[in-house]
């Protein structure tokens, strides 16, 4: 159940820019990135319509060691996303045998398992319109993360919903951190690389798709760098949290190059209700008026 887009209402990238990064004073060049007077600071925005779309909503395995919360081999997850004739599609059921999970992660993931396998429609946070958090931003398919580079900043914006991520670049994290939904994140360049560090985060997000839950030590690296000659963009995440997990894990997700731009605007709440009486989740709701 994705947003629907606003009609051709399309507008202009500057426009969606100053819109997302408010007063950042931003300097670009032809190419979209921001004037750097190195050859080796990766662009990840080589055009204006460059975005990056996501191959899979399901993390990769690291070629060794432990890794992130996969399907139950018993019940296979088969991705709309990787393959979308499959006329058998099922919901995912985490395999509840990693040693990544504590026990009461793992309790919290078999409940999940048993709605699922009920049969009961089982939505994920960006399918209800919630903010999806660090490290699950990297799983966000269907429509591509765009990104604005600057001297001092680097926003991730995903079309689909205005989900957008601020990475404060070469500052240290705050003293006193709030947890927030994308957590503080503060980055660096590295050689070809951009480099990730976010904590801060709340624990009303997941950790995947599979609603892996985590607590406020969550702690996310992530390393963004291209590969195939600038057409994918390869991000090797780094995940520890001493109150869910018992040991670090590494995840991988791919993303391929698409000209798909400019930014439109693409609103998750319209026509988004619960309409077969599936007893989904319900979407976010203010408490009370902002006016």
């Amino acid at each position: 159940m994705r947003g629907s887009a606003v009609k051709p209402a399309r507008i202009a990238w500057p426009r969606i820019v100053l819109a997302v990064l408010g007063s950042l004073s931003l300097s670009f060049v032809a190419g979209g990135a921001f004037a750097a007077d190195t050859a080796q600071i990766p662009n990840f925005a080589p055009t204006n319509a460059t975005g990056w779309l996501a191959q899979d909503d399901e993390f990769i395995q690291p070629p060794s060691g432990p890794g992130p919360v996969k399907s139950d081999p018993a019940h296979p997850y088969i991705s709309f996303y990787k393959l979308r004739d499959n006329p058998h599609p099922a919901f995912r059921v985490a395999d509840l045998t990693n040693p990544i999970l504590q026990p009461w992660v793992r309790e919290r993931l078999k409940a999940v398992n048993e709605r699922s396998l009920s049969g009961r429609y089982l939505s994920i946070p960006k399918e209800r319109c919630w903010p999806v958090g660090v490290p699950a931003f990297l799983l966000l398919p269907a429509t591509p993360v765009y990104f604005v580079q600057s001297p001092g900043k680097v926003a991730m914006i995903w079309m689909q919903d205005h989900q957008v991520r601020h990475v404060h670049l070469d500052v240290p994290h705050s003293p006193d951190l709030k947890p927030s939904w994308f957590g503080e994140s503060v980055g660096r360049y590295e050689g070809d690389a951009l480099v990730v560090d976010t904590i801060g985060l709340s624990d009303r997000t997941f950790v995947d798709n599979y609603l892996t839950p985590h607590t406020t030590q969550l702690h996310v690296i992530e390393r963004f760098h291209l590969i195939d000659g600038g057409k994918t963009l390869e991000v090797n995440a780094h995940i520890e949290d001493p109150g869910a997990f018992t040991m670090s894990w590494n995840a991988i997700q791919r993303y391929r190059r698409v000209e798909q731009g400019p930014l439109i605007e693409m609103a998750c709440a319209e026509n988004n209700g619960d309409h077969f009486h599936q007893d989904l989740e319900p979407m976010p709701r203010a408490d009370r008026p902002d006016f």
